[in-house]
């Protein structure tokens, strides 16, 4: 058996997400290869080959791969999908672009977001906002997988030797064209990859009051930030903050948790943090079942003396 990691990369260097998909594609499959579809990505192919346990890399350069339409890098996966057990992509919003169209074109079910593997056809993955764990079996003779980063440990960047082969590029579907990309640009940490996020809830009250309040502590400590549903719907955080189930799933060694009452679609997106800490005045707040540390005290008396302390 051999599986078929693609690559989420930007031409230069992996994302992040790419090496706790292969560590799902080891464990899923023998051999590993890696799919690098770009423009001018000779360097991220080379990391690809870096990785440990990386068998092969396959690259394929063209303008067509350079903004990552999904029409072009779905034909380019199937134009060398023949022969791999799996076909395995993070389960990020590039991975479930691609995923589905490729799982469609070769008539098998997809199996989404994955958290474990049992052996090379069951899997488990997290339903019902996490609350219950599905264990799926395929008999497909393809398994089509997404792979949700915070289950996997992941890869080693450095260790591995691949050798990279230079694959035919598929032709421009014509289907879609890009237009423009309009990118937030931050000196904070990406959140999904952010070792530390401090996040703030409704009970912050207001945007400035956000910013005010859990900004110091954010400096403090090298953090992304982060907001629950309810702070993002009431106008006090962007919507590319939002962590939970219909937001940004994160798992980062430190997750302190200001004024969120915990509903269970937020738990569903950070309750895998190595360590949570909980802040809010409501002692019966759902956020308590799951921190490590709960603080119960005013958010706006608590976090200031927090960063004095700090």
């Amino acid at each position: 058996m051999t599986a078929l990691v693609i690559a989420e990369h930007d031409n230069g260097s992996l994302k992040g997400a790419t090496l706790n998909t292969i560590t799902a594609a080891q464990q899923a499959g023998g051999d590993v290869h890696v799919l690098v579809a770009g423009s001018g990505a000779q360097a991220a192919a080379q990391a690809a080959a870096q990785v440990a346990g990386v068998t092969k890399v396959l690259l394929a350069d063209s303008a067509a791969f350079a903004d990552g339409l999904a029409e072009n890098v779905a034909a380019q996966v199937l134009a060398v999908a023949s022969g791999y057990s799996h076909i395995v992509f993070p389960a990020t919003a590039y991975g479930k672009n691609v995923a589905p169209r490729v799982a469609a074109k070769l008539d098998v079910a997809q199996i989404s977001e994955i958290t474990k593997v049992v052996s090379a056809d069951t899997f488990e993955r997290p339903i019902y906002a996490g609350n219950a764990i599905a264990t799926v079996q395929s008999s497909d003779a393809v398994k089509v997988i997404t792979v949700r980063a915070t289950g996997f440990d992941a890869a080693a960047a450095t260790g591995g030797s691949a050798a990279v082969e230079n694959v035919n590029a598929v032709a421009d579907s014509g289907k879609s064209s890009f237009v423009g990309r309009e990118v937030t640009k931050s000196d904070r940490p990406e959140l999904t990859a952010a070792k530390i996020i401090v996040s703030g809830g409704r009970a912050l009250g207001s945007s400035d009051k956000f910013n005010e309040v859990l900004t110091p502590l954010a400096d403090k400590l090298g953090a992304a930030l982060g907001a629950s549903r309810a702070a993002v719907d009431a106008g006090y955080a962007p919507n590319d903050w939002q962590v939970g189930q219909t937001g940004k799933i994160v798992a980062p060694q430190l997750y302190i948790a200001a004024g969120i009452s915990g509903a269970i679609q937020h738990l569903a997106g950070m309750k895998d943090s190595k360590v949570i800490v909980a802040i809010n005045k409501d002692p019966e707040a759902p956020i308590f079942q799951v921190a490590d540390f709960g603080l119960e005290a005013d958010l706006f008396t608590a976090v200031p003396e927090l960063v004095k302390a700090l």
